[in-house]
């Protein structure tokens, strides 16, 4: 058996910068799989196989000294021995019928407070032996995770089946095909019966033997996506180890290649846990995993059923209603299982919010082929731009011959000449595109896709004249769809009314475009051209910089001195048609300026967010469009200005002009700022192009995606650039757990010799700064295209709205193209649980049957992993070293009397949080079990040690009020009554919590609208006290500061009294699963539940959603 070794470092990786920070500093290794390449684990016999062949453990020691030993189990399965040892070998041992439970993961005193030595061995291989009366722990760690699932899963079953014990092989245990063989299981003769009635369907005359090419066709027809060479590799393999000269197949022989091939022991090992060794899932299983582990709150049985018959082939199994290892595979690998939840298949946010509180799909120049600055016009990409689900697209026109504007590139001031040099010279290439036939191939595909608005960005240097052509082929050919402006009208106190909603401007293509002031006669007036290419001018001119999150390519641009903006002659009838005004970066420029010089403050000082707008505001019918690197420069230097600027004011950011190559900006950067409109080279493939789809996969794919609420509240604090960006709300944590790959196919365009990858998963999350991380799994070398890797990862997450997880998987054996796919998701579309993410290739199109298999927590703390930190400390802190969130002081009188009531609730909202976490933690540690466990994991635990010798149970659970009780039925052990005192302390917490939640989340509601009362009077009533300038700036923060903890401190105690009625009902369930009730109580849960009164937290994933309901 190989040890993970280090590996040689081999030809270098051509440079990637998707792939920059990879292995985080880790050093390289490579896990040979434990597992003998030709035998894979598919029944609890081949466990008990590999356990009585034998293997190094590592036995941990509580005073942490670490021993490597030889552990065997004996050929009669009744006991564990291991050497060499100091003890006589009948004292190096311990008898399987002394063994109480088996642990998973580093979940036992010696793990828990053995320090920094628990944190280097692997959560994945180490687990627990629990025996004797006095539950002593044998601590173990393997040398992988599917060792120790071995281990695991073979001692289990043992306990579960005590008749096998001492037996060597009788009992449930026959000898078969391969050694032992497990018939006792209903799950393993299901399979059998299954197997045996699929020959006998291809079996013509009844002999029981087929040909090697029928056998084949119906393995491949059984497990879609296994290689067609692998399964023929097999049976060639089987006859010449049995010195056949026929290639003719048993049934047995048949049996024997399937369970090989198709027998995903990743997906053994979990159903294992789940089905207490019976291989198989009863409803009331399925029941309580789909409850539990993939969080769907409104699992019934009736939908379990229908789940088990849809899964389920054999005709035995539907039947009696279980489900088999084949079965649950397949509902693992079924659409409801992806990671991505299917509630956002569809449009599933609200779009009856101004157009500029939504990021907007928008494609760069999508018209040209090959590069963004000579390609030539071509409607095709246009046309894909708007079957991919763009909500913007640009068309660039200039004259053309007969007085027909054509598409073309709309060039900068300095290089005038340059593209009618391009036509002259290559006059029999290719017809220009008309703007006629562009605006027909826009009526015919812009709503087939998405039914909301098409924003059509114009750019042109037509003359007058052709202006005038243009504008008559707009109505014509769009007709009505063509959203014709009113003047933008007025609403309260002079301001321009705001942008309306994506709902209704369904149907409608608004044009984006220069326009003429409103007062201006004639038939054409002038219009100022700010130079499209380099955000030229402003105050930025003459200044190097980089292009923001592409330092590491050295690409230095030097904003040119402001040319003298153009002057281009605009057809008033061309004007008319436009509904959005462009303007270049002055517009953000003359808010800011106006805004500082309503604060009366020195134009230097740090402007704060939160004001209401002053005079000199872009109205909203503008879009604002900034280069690559002034937008770059405006997110790190003032992003919450940025922010403020965009709650009203459509904003979009073009690629610069550098990137010849047309290579995309990371889009991330500018979504922070609030910019809506990030425009992509659609084209492009790429980590960049994977995040845009990921991020609009998010609305159904209608282009429209809205913001968080930070950046559409009127009143929010933001900046993206501190650690909590959103005060008041604690960051989650993302844990994810990376199980398996299957069916990689070899890097595309790779001309690697042999089949053989060697593959390893980069996880990338891209977020606000403090969010964005990478981290990678070790190398499953020679693993082909089904590796294990059972590594789990812990993100943190500041800013859940705005992140977005990215898995690529790369291939560390090949020289050239070490890509083989990835797949990316927003964080607010995960689902819980285990799950099965599909990969697509380069052009974002899925890879056929090619997947990773993940789990995955998200926790509103962090711990797992550094367990001894946590140990007991979780509950020791009390009261006394809690942090609670506190409000700032204003400095205006008024205002800090009107915040003054909230401090009682704020300290009571954390209080009743924290102490129902606390106590969910002390619960789950007295079980012995990591803080990230499941409630089912702990009554399952606790279970056992409430069973007496002849099986009944020491206590049962009764219903008060609507809440589940464990009263004692009989003397119970002392660990035991601890462990019960630790379920009431938990449950007494919990009813705290949906006790009181409501009453003090309406306490520090009350308090932020009497805050909000002073929001319009804010600077009259500081400058009346006397605040001005940077006082004053500060006073505006801190007011918003507050207004935001105080929103944030109330969803997250709605959301955690949404959690307890979760926990509650998790714990019923449980107990009804494990035999702790009496049949009444159970099913009384569901209607005596605790009052549901509040509704769940908005933007936050609500239990009670039934996201994807069974």
């Amino acid at each position: 058996m190989d040890v993970s070794k280090q590996r040689p470092t081999g030809g270098k990786r051509p440079y990637d910068p998707s792939v920059q920070k990879v292995g985080g500093g880790r050093k390289k290794t490579v896990s040979f799989s434990s597992m003998p390449s030709e035998k894979k684990v598919s029944s609890a016999a081949d466990c008990l196989a590999f356990m009585q062949g034998g293997c190094e453990l590592k036995k941990i020691r509580p005073n942490s000294r670490v021993y490597c030993r030889f552990y065997t189990l004996d050929p009669d399965l009744s006991c564990l021995r291991w050497e060499p040892s100091k003890k006589d070998s009948e004292r190096a041992r311990l008898d399987v019928c002394r063994v109480r439970e088996v642990r998973t993961g580093k979940s036992t005193e010696t793990f828990l407070h053995n320090g920094p030595l628990s944190e280097h061995l692997a959560e994945e291989a180490a687990f627990s032996v629990i025996h004797g009366e006095d539950y002593q722990s044998l601590d173990l760690v393997a040398l992988s995770a599917d060792v120790a699932n071995i281990w695991v899963t073979g001692l289990r079953y043992l306990l579960a089946h005590p008749s096998v014990i001492g037996g060597g092989g009788a009992g449930g245990l026959c000898e078969g095909a391969g050694g032992l063989a497990v018939d006792g299981s209903p799950g393993g003769r299901m399979r059998s019966e299954w197997l045996a009635a699929e020959f006998a369907q291809v079996d013509e005359d009844g002999h029981g033997i087929v040909s090697e090419d029928v056998a084949v066709a119906t393995i491949c027809k059984l497990c879609p996506g296994i290689k067609e060479a692998k399964v023929r590799l097999r049976f060639k393999e089987i006859q010449r180890s049995k010195e056949k000269l026929t290639s003719h197949v048993t049934r047995e022989e048949f049996h024997e290649a399937f369970c090989e091939l198709c027998t995903r022991p990743d997906v053994y090992f979990l159903l294992v846990q789940l089905s207490k060794d019976r291989e198989c899932l009863d409803p009331q299983d399925l029941r309580l995993f789909l409850e539990t582990e993939q969080g769907l709150s409104l699992a019934t049985t009736e939908g379990c059923w229908e789940l088990l018959r849809r899964c389920e082939p054999s005709a035995q199994g539907k039947e009696k209603g279980l489900l088999g290892l084949d079965g649950f595979a397949r509902y693992l690998q079924s659409p409801e299982c992806q990671l991505l939840d299917p509630e956002h298949l569809g449009v599933c946010q609200d779009m009856n919010m101004p157009l500029s509180h939504y990021y907007i799909s928008t494609s760069y120049r999508s018209y040209l082929l090959e590069d963004q600055v000579h390609g030539r016009a071509d409607l095709g990409g246009l046309i894909k731009a708007l079957q991919s689900g763009c909500r913007c697209v640009e068309l660039g026109v200039t004259d053309g011959p007969e007085g027909e504007p054509i598409l073309g590139v709309d060039y900068g001031p300095d290089i005038p000449h340059h593209h009618h040099h391009h036509h002259h010279h290559h006059p029999h290439h290719h017809a220009p595109v008309t703007i006629r036939s562009a605006l027909e191939v826009l009526s015919k595909y812009a709503f087939l896709t998405s039914q909301y608005p098409l924003l059509v960005y114009l750019c042109q240097r037509c003359s007058p004249g052709q202006q005038r052509t243009m504008a008559q082929h707009f109505k014509k050919v769009l007709g009505s769809r063509l959203y014709k402006p009113e003047p933008p009208p007025l609403g309260p106190g002079g301001r321009a009314t705001p942008l309306p909603s994506p709902e209704q401007l369904k149907g409608r293509i608004l044009l984006v475009g220069k326009k003429l002031p409103v007062e201006q006669d004639g038939s054409d007036g002038e219009v100022s051209e700010e130079d499209e290419e380099i955000g030229g001018g402003g105050p930025l001119a003459g200044r190097r910089m980089t292009i923001p999150g592409e330092e590491e390519l050295g690409v230095v641009l030097v904003v040119p001195p402001p040319s003298q903006p153009r002057k281009l002659r605009l057809h008033k009838e061309l004007s008319d048609l436009v509904a959005i005004a462009r303007t270049g970066s002055r517009g953000f420029y003359a808010q800011r300026a106006g805004k500082q010089a309503h604060q009366l403050s020195p134009p230097s000082s740090p402007s704060s967010p939160g004001l209401p707008p002053p005079p000199s505001e872009a109205p909203p019918w503008t879009l604002c469009s900034l280069g690559e690197g002034e937008a770059g420069r405006l997110t790190t230097e003032s992003p919450e200005d940025l922010v403020m600027f965009t709650k009203r004011t459509l904003t979009r950011v073009r690629p610069s002009s550098v990137r010849l190559d047309s290579s995309n900006p990371n889009p991330q950067g500018y979504w922070k700022g609030g910019v809506q409109l990030v425009a992509l080279n659609q084209q492009t493939v790429g980590a960049m192009l994977d995040l845009h789809r990921g991020r609009f996969a998010q609305n159904g794919g209608c282009g429209y995606v809205l913001r968080p609420a930070v950046m559409r509240d009127e009143v929010s604090y933001f900046s993206a650039h501190t650690q909590g960006c959103v005060p008041g709300v604690p960051a989650q944590t993302l844990r994810i757990k990376v199980i398996s790959a299957h069916n990689l196919p070899k890097p595309q365009g790779s001309g690697a010799k042999g089949e053989v990858i060697d593959p390893y998963v980069v996880l990338e999350l891209h977020g606000v700064p403090a969010d964005c991380a990478e981290q990678r799994t070790r190398t499953a070398a020679q693993n082909q295209d089904d590796p294990l890797f059972d590594e789990t990862f812990e993100f943190q997450v500041n800013m859940p709205e705005l992140a977005l997880l990215r898995f690529v998987v790369l291939d560390d054996d090949y020289i050239g193209d070490d890509f083989i796919g990835q797949y990316s998701v927003a964080f607010e579309c995960l689902q819980p649980g285990y799950r099965n993410v599909p990969l697509l290739g380069m052009a974002g199109d899925p890879l056929p049957h090619t997947s990773l298999f993940v789990h995955v927590a998200v926790t509103n703390r962090p711990g797992g992993g550094k367990a001894q930190r946590r140990g007991l400390s979780v509950r020791r802190v009390g009261r006394r070293g809690r942090e609670y969130v506190t409000l700032r002081h204003t400095g205006i009188k008024a205002v800090d009397e009107s915040f003054k009531p909230a401090g009682a609730p704020l300290r009571e909202a954390t209080d009743l949080r924290e102490d129902a976490q606390s106590a969910t933690a002390g619960f789950k540690e007295q079980c012995g079990l990591p803080t990230v466990a499941k409630l089912k994991q702990c009554i399952q635990s606790l279970t056992t040690r409430l069973q007496g010798p002849e099986g009944a149970m020491g206590a049962t659970m009764v219903l008060r009020e609507g809440y589940p009780c464990l009263e004692p039925i009989a003397s119970l052990a002392d660990p035991t009554r601890k462990l019960l005192t630790a379920y009431d302390a938990m449950i007494a917490a919990q009813r705290q919590l949906i006790a009181n939640a409501d009453g003090v989340q309406e306490r520090i509601a009350h308090v932020q609208r009497e805050g909000m009362d002073f929001h319009e009077e804010l600077c009259r009533l500081g400058e009346k006290e006397g605040l001005k300038g940077r006082k004053l700036s500060k006073a505006v923060e801190s007011f918003t500061w507050n207004i935001t903890v105080l929103k944030g401190q109330s969803d997250l105690l709605r959301g955690a009294k949404m959690d307890a009625l979760d926990a509650l009902r998790q714990l019923a369930l449980a107990c009804e699963a494990c035999g702790l009730t009496s049949d009444s109580s159970a099913s009384a849960f569901s209607t005596a539940e605790p009052n549901h009164s509040s509704q769940p937290a908005p933007g936050r994933r609500s239990s009670t959603h039934g996201n994807g309901r069974v």
